[in-house]
C-alpha cells in the first residue's frame, strides 16, 4: 500500500503555501542530478487548431506531433510481455494535450474507484515538474483504460526512503480513451487501445519558479505504460519514455525524468 500525505489533517494550509514552506524547510532538498540533453530532448508542437478529446486523434495537428516509442522496459514479469506503444504531445495557450496508443493482445482494467490504483490495470500515466531540473516533487496523472483517475502531488523518498502521494491535488482535467477487444475476458485476442488527454496549463502553474510555456521554455516529465495481460493476478509490464536505470526502485525517479520543450 502506498503511503498517503491527507491535506485535509492541514487544511487550513493553501496548496501554495505548503509547498513554499516545504521547500523553504528543503523537505525537498536532493542533489539535482539532472542534466539537460543527458536524456533526449521531446519537442513538444503547438496547435493552433481546436482540439476534441476523444481518444481518435483525427486533428490534422497531430500530424506535426514527435511520435516516440515508450520501449524502455523498466519490469517485465514474463520475458514475453513486451507490447509496443507510443506516445505523442502538443500544446496550446490553455492546455498540454497527449496521447498514448498501445497495442495490447489481452485488455484489463479493474479498478473503477477515483484515487485508486489504476496502474495495476491497463495504463497511461503521466509525471511533470514544470522546471527543467530534478527535485524530489512532481505532479502526476495515472489513468486505466476504463478512466478510472488517479492524480496527486509526489514527494519522492521524502522520508526514510519512503515517499508520499499527495491525493488531495484533484486538478480537472479532460481524459477520454477507446479500446479494440473485450476487457477482463482471457479467451479472446485483442488488439489494443488509446488514451488522449488535456491537461490545463493552470493545473501545473501554482509552483515557485515555473515559466509559463512559450517557445524554448523547458520542463521535465516521464510517460509510462502499466501492461496488465492477467485478470487473476498482478503480472506486469511497465515501460517508460526515458530509461530508468535503478531498478530496485520506481519509474518515479526524478533524475531519469527527460525533458520537454516548448516549440511554436
Amino acid at each position: 500500500m502506498k503511503p498517503t500525505l491527507n491535506l485535509g489533517m492541514i487544511s487550513k494550509l493553501s496548496m501554495p503555501f505548503l509547498f513554499l514552506s516545504a521547500f523553504s524547510l528543503n523537505l525537498f532538498a536532493q542533489e539535482k542530478q539532472l542534466v539537460i540533453g543527458e536524456q533526449p530532448i521531446y519537442k513538444v508542437a503547438k496547435t493552433a487548431e481546436p482540439m476534441k478529446v476523444d481518444g481518435k486523434m483525427d486533428e490534422a495537428a497531430w500530424k506535426n506531433a514527435q511520435v516516440v516509442s515508450i520501449d524502455n522496459f523498466f519490469r517485465r514479469d514474463k520475458p514475453v510481455d513486451k507490447q509496443a506503444s507510443t506516445f505523442r504531445m502538443m500544446w496550446d495557450a490553455t492546455n498540454i494535450y497527449l496521447f498514448y496508443e498501445a497495442q495490447d493482445t489481452s485488455l484489463t482494467s479493474r479498478e473503477t474507484a477515483f484515487d485508486g490504483r489504476p496502474y495495476l490495470d491497463d495504463c497511461a500515466e503521466f509525471f511533470v515538474l514544470p522546471i527543467p531540473d530534478s527535485l524530489s516533487f512532481h505532479f502526476g496523472f495515472e489513468v486505466n483504460i476504463t478512466k478510472a483517475r488517479y492524480d496527486y502531488v509526489m514527494l519522492y523518498r521524502y522520508h526514510n526512503n519512503r515517499s508520499f502521494f499527495v491525493k488531495d491535488y484533484n486538478p480537472a482535467y479532460q481524459v477520454e480513451s477507446t479500446y479494440d477487444g473485450t476487457i477482463n475476458n482471457l479467451t479472446d485476442k485483442d488488439k489494443g487501445w488509446t488514451m488522449e488527454f488535456a491537461i490545463p496549463l493552470d493545473a501545473l502553474s501554482n509552483f515557485s519558479g515555473a515559466a509559463r510555456p512559450a517557445a524554448g521554455v523547458k520542463w521535465a516529465f516521464q510517460a509510462v505504460r502499466q501492461d496488465r495481460n492477467l485478470v487473476e493476478d498482478r503480472g506486469r509490464s511497465t515501460s517508460t519514455l526515458f530509461p530508468v536505470y535503478v531498478f530496485a526502485l520506481d519509474v518515479h525517479q526524478p533524475h531519469r525524468f527527460g525533458i520537454m520543450e516548448f516549440a511554436e
